[in-house]
Order: C-alpha cells, then sequence, then structure tokens
C-alpha cells in the first residue's frame, strides 16, 4: 500500500496518517531514493488473500471514535478533509497498481491507479467526486468513506511452467456501508472496514502487456499523439526553413567576402566582417557565464543519458522510483564535465582566479536548488506530509554532493586548467571597437524575447502532459516521444540562436556570449509562465502550504531548465561564429 495524495493538494500523506487499518506485524520495505524523493512510502497491507480462495465480506478492522475526545474527533476531522480534497489510495499486487475503473461520457471506460478515500455531497445536495459515480449518496451536507473493497484479480493460467498461474489486472471498486453513526451527530461513531476478493480467469490478457489496459484508458490519449505529431511536424518544418535560409545567406556572404581583393572592396565591407577583430572578446561576467555553462553541461549529459535508458524501458512506471534515481545518481557522477567546461571557457575568457571558479562551479547552482529544496522540505515536515525527506535521507544526498559531486568537480577544473586555453581563429584587437545604434528588433532584449518562442513551441504540448504527470499524478510513459522532443528541442534552440545571433554580427554588435546564452535560456522564462497559467487554469489546489510548494519546485524546474536551454544557445553559436570566421579570410 502507497500513500495518498489528491490533485487539490501538494502534500501526499501515509497511509496510517488517517487512522485506516494497518499491519503491524510485517516489516516495512524500504524505498529507492527515487521513490523517498517523490513521497512514495510503501506499507504491508492489512489487507490478505490466498490465491485462487475468494473472501466474501471479510472484516479487517473497526476503527472507533467518540466526538467528545479531542484526539478522535482531531482523526475524524482530518478524515473528513482528506474526502474533501479528494485524497486517494494507491495499492498494489505483484507492483501492479489496483485500479478503480468506472464509465466516462462517450461510453469509455477509465481505469485510474487509485480511489478515493470517500466523497461528500455539499449542502445544495451536489455530489463531489466519487459521489456522482452513485445515486445511493443523496443526503446533504453528508460524507460517505469508502469502508469497504470489491477486490477483483485476473489472471491466466501458464502452460508448461512451473509458475502456475500469472497475475494481469487487479480492479477495486469501493462502497460505502454499514457505518454505525450518521457522521453529522456527536457521539461514539464506529467505522468497520471489511474486504471481498474474487477472482477470475483472463486468456486474452498477455503477462507482456498487461499494463496497457490502464495506458489506454487514460484520457486524451489520442489527442496527445495527434498533437505530438503535429507539434513536431510543424517544428521540423520551421527548423528546416531556419537552416535552409542559413546556409543560403552565409553561402552567399562567404562567397562574396572571399571574392574581395582589392582595398576598394575591403573599404566596402559592412556586416559580420567588420567585427572579426572583437567577436572573441571576453565577455562581461565571464567567471558567471562559464560557471553556468559548467552547471548546463552537467544537466544537458544528465537529460539526454536518462532518457535514453527510460527509451530502452529500463525505467518505465512498473520500475518505481527508478526515473528520479537514474537522473540524482547520474548528476552527482557528472561533476568532472561540469568542472571541466567551466574551467576550460573561464580560461579562454582570460581568466585567473580558478579557486573561486572550482568553488562556483561545485555549490552555486547545486546550492542554490539545494537551499530552495531545503525550505520546501522544511515545509513539508511542517505539514506532516510523507513527501518530508526524512533527516537519514537529506544526509546521505549531502553526502553524494560533498563527496563525489564536488570532488569529480574539482577533477574536472583541474583537467580543464591543465589544458591549452581555446584557440580562436582570429586575433582580438586591442581597443573595442565602437557599436553603432542599434534598431529595436537588433537590441538585446527584443531579441532574447523573441529567442525563447520557437524552442518553447516544440515543447508546450508534452509540457502539458509532464505537469500532469508531476501534479495531477497521471502515468507518464511515452519516453520515445519524449526523447524525440528533447532532440528538436536542442536543434531548435540552436537554429533560432544562431539565427539572432547572425542578425546581430551583421548589426555590427559583437557582444554575443551572454546574448546566446539568454536567447535560448529565455525559453525557461516561457516555462514559466506557462506553469503559473497551469496552476490557475488546469489545476484544483488550494491551500497556502500546497500554493508555495508548487511554486518552489516550479522554480528549481526553471532553473534547471534555464541552464540547460542556455547552454545549448551558447555551445551553438560559439560553433557557428567559429566557423564562418575561420572560413572567411580576413586580412
Amino acid at each position: 500500500i502507497f500513500g495518498l495524495d489528491s490533485v487539490e493538494s501538494v502534500l501526499p500523506y501515509e497511509y496510517t496518517a488517517f487512522d485506516f487499518c494497518s499491519e503491524k506485524t510485517m516489516k516495512r520495505p524500504s524505498e529507492n531514493l527515487g521513490q523517498v524523493l517523490f513521497g512514495e512510502r510503501i506499507e504491508p497491507s492489512p489487507y490478505k488473500f490466498e490465491f485462487k480462495k475468494p473472501v466474501v465480506c471479510q472484516k479487517v478492522c473497526t476503527r472507533t471514535y467518540d466526538t467528545n475526545n479531542p484526539s478522535d474527533k482531531a482523526k475524524l476531522d482530518f478524515l473528513k478533509k482528506g474526502m474533501l480534497l479528494n485524497y486517494q489510495h494507491h495499492w498494489i499486487v505483484d507492483n501492479m497498481p489496483v485500479t478503480w475503473c468506472y464509465d466516462v461520457e462517450d461510453g469509455q471506460k477509465f481505469c485510474n491507479p487509485g480511489f478515493p478515500i470517500g466523497c461528500y455531497v455539499t449542502e445544495a445536495g451536489r455530489p463531489k467526486d466519487a459521489c456522482v459515480v452513485n445515486s445511493n449518496f443523496n443526503e446533504k451536507d453528508a460524507f460517505y468513506i469508502f469502508n469497504h473493497v470489491d477486490i477483483t484479480i485476473y489472471y491466466h493460467i501458464v502452460e508448461h511452467e512451473q509458475l502456475g498461474a500469472r497475475l494481469v489486472a487487479a480492479k477495486i471498486e469501493p462502497k460505502s456501508q454499514n457505518v454505525d453513526n450518521d457522521n453529522k451527530h456527536t457521539g461514539v461513531f464506529n467505522i468497520p472496514y471489511t474486504y471481498s476478493i474474487n477472482f477470475v480467469e483472463d486468456k486474452n490478457i498477455r503477462w507482456a502487456s498487461r499494463w496497457d489496459y490502464i495506458l489506454e484508458s487514460m484520457p486524451h490519449t489520442n489527442i496527445q499523439w495527434f498533437s505530438i505529431m503535429n507539434s513536431l511536424v510543424i517544428v521540423l518544418f520551421l527548423s528546416g526553413m531556419v537552416a535552409m535560409i542559413m546556409l543560403r545567406t552565409l553561402h552567399k556572404d562567404i562567397a562574396r567576402y572571399n571574392q574581395m581583393d582589392s582595398v576598394e572592396d575591403a573599404q566596402e565591407e559592412f556586416g559580420w566582417k567588420l567585427v572579426h577583430g572583437d567577436v572573441f572578446r571576453p565577455p562581461r561576467k565571464g567567471m558567471l557565464l562559464s560557471v553556468f555553462l559548467g552547471s548546463g553541461t552537467q544537466i544537458f549529459i544528465m537529460t539526454f543519458v536518462t532518457l535514453f535508458f527510460a527509451c530502452l524501458g529500463f525505467l518505465s512506471p512498473a520500475n518505481r522510483g527508478a526515473l528520479m534515481t537514474c537522473a540524482v545518481v547520474l548528476w552527482v557522477l557528472l561533476g568532472t564535465p561540469a568542472g571541466y567546461v567551466a574551467a576550460r571557457l573561464y580560461k579562454s575568457f582570460g581568466g585567473e582566479k580558478w579557486k573561486t571558479n572550482v568553488l562556483l562551479t561545485a555549490f552555486l547552482c547545486p546550492g542554490v536548488v539545494f537551499a530552495d529544496f531545503f525550505v520546501m522540505n522544511l515545509i513539508l515536515w511542517g505539514e506532516g506530509s510523507s513527501a518530508a525527506m526524512p533527516f537519514g535521507t537529506l544526509v546521505a544526498i549531502l553526502a553524494l554532493w560533498f563527496c563525489i559531486s564536488v570532488p569529480l568537480t574539482f577533477i574536472g577544473a583541474y583537467f580543464g586548467f591543465k589544458k591549452a586555453g581555446i584557440e580562436h581563429p582570429v586575433r582580438t584587437n586591442q581597443i573595442p571597437r565602437q557599436i553603432p545604434e542599434q534598431s529595436f528588433y537588433t537590441k538585446p532584449f527584443p531579441g532574447i524575447v523573441m529567442g525563447g518562442i520557437l524552442p518553447f513551441g516544440c515543447i508546450f504540448i508534452q509540457l502539458f502532459f509532464i505537469l500532469n504527470s508531476i501534479w495531477s499524478h497521471q502515468m507518464y510513459y511515452m519516453f520515445g516521444f519524449l526523447f524525440l522532443v528533447f532532440i528538436i528541442l536542442v536543434i531548435t534552440c540552436s537554429e533560432a540562436t544562431i539565427l539572432l545571433c547572425y542578425f546581430h554580427l551583421c548589426a555590427e554588435d559583437y557582444h554575443w556570449q551572454w546574448r546566446s546564452f539568454l536567447t535560448s535560456g529565455f525559453t525557461a522564462v516561457y516555462f514559466l509562465v506557462y506553469a503559473i497559467h497551469y496552476f490557475f487554469s488546469k489545476l484544483q489546489i488550494t491551500g497556502l502550504a500546497s500554493t508555495i510548494l508548487y511554486f518552489g519546485y516550479t522554480m528549481i524546474m526553471a532553473l534547471i531548465f534555464f541552464l540547460f536551454t542556455g547552454t545549448i544557445g551558447f555551445f551553438a553559436c560559439f560553433w557557428f561564429v567559429t566557423k564562418i570566421y575561420s572560413v572567411v579570410k580576413v586580412d
């Protein structure tokens, strides 16, 4: 039995928090790091059964409450609050989620990997949430707790194997029955918890595809496929247009510039060739830029490897917590590339404070994320949520950071500073060239704002489903499409940033380093705006603590996305600028 969560609250709770029947004789199974981070706490179940032995109305326990007792009243109030916020049970059998299947519009059936603890009928007689599916729940201002469950186990017989049979589905139907007292009255209040189990042989479901009935029943699955394909076609078309424009324009420019032999022709030079003596001038705040690029490289490699393994099926929803565990472990082990990239770029910028550089690379961005996460964890501790990370796990994460990631960052920085600086194809003049007055479209801020639109356009559909999986507790399994969108995001960030960089160089503005980073990094601002819109339009989250947690975790995601996309834009422009100035003959 997992903990309980709700689409109306960010705070998950352990199963025992609502005073349900519990199993105290069996040892609690251990969770991996990803499950702890997501607040998944597995409890041994008090609901017992043996294969092919049906059970009818088996009693588990009875909870007795006296509303005159402050402790009992607090437990009842917490239970009612859980029903108001539509908290959901999550049970598993043989690693399969126990699903609650019910009819939705157009005769479709939706199978939810969880079922509510109860429901509420308002004072106006309007049933909320699960009360809608049962016409018997018609009493006004009444709470109905689902204290009885009918469980159906589907299996098929395996011939020529010693296993005998395999479980292929587990479905549940929650009911409210045999409650002693009207929940609006005072006095002693009894809630008996019972269950029934039935076994059904099903030869049509293969064991390898036993998850399919859950995934296929999810709402808007067909719309998701169509929208993703539509988005990919549009983005590929736009990317092709940008690439064609760049290749045609640059080919003409390079051919024209290489044909200029006379002094008269040289005097007619204009555009990006005029700034060849300043294009590799070190940027302002080169220390901070190099640190951001080191952290962004670490995040980029981590994301690529994690999605690659997810596409191969190693990080499927059946392997609980594996996705987050893989991401955290990879981030810890990728300290060396972060230190190397930051040190190498900082040295090419002419920086000499190598100690400050390596310390900032190891602690600045991870420190900001950890500080935000720690504050969120304090709120979860205060609310008694199961998502609050235990002190031991917090110490373990700090140990991974300080004892593995930081030393690896120092090793990478050592090799980065030891290696010779990056050789540029053209020399940098001693006196900076004066930048002419820029038009509105070539000024820094408008270009940066425009640069993030196209990359965001290729991810916002996937972003909707990812946010749904995080905040609405829906299962996400389309990692193949996600990996494809990741590749197209990289291409789109690169092409959009290169295009704007080319326009700025033609306008004789050679400050491309920070601008290239911020142009594609501005996609994170659109992500943040979309997350705010999603909060107010799609979610039903209530309560100050849940709101703070939502925006706290969103800020962490926005920072990571900013570093990730900004790094893509910088290295794309770095490659582009190096290539064009090495191809053109510069006198």
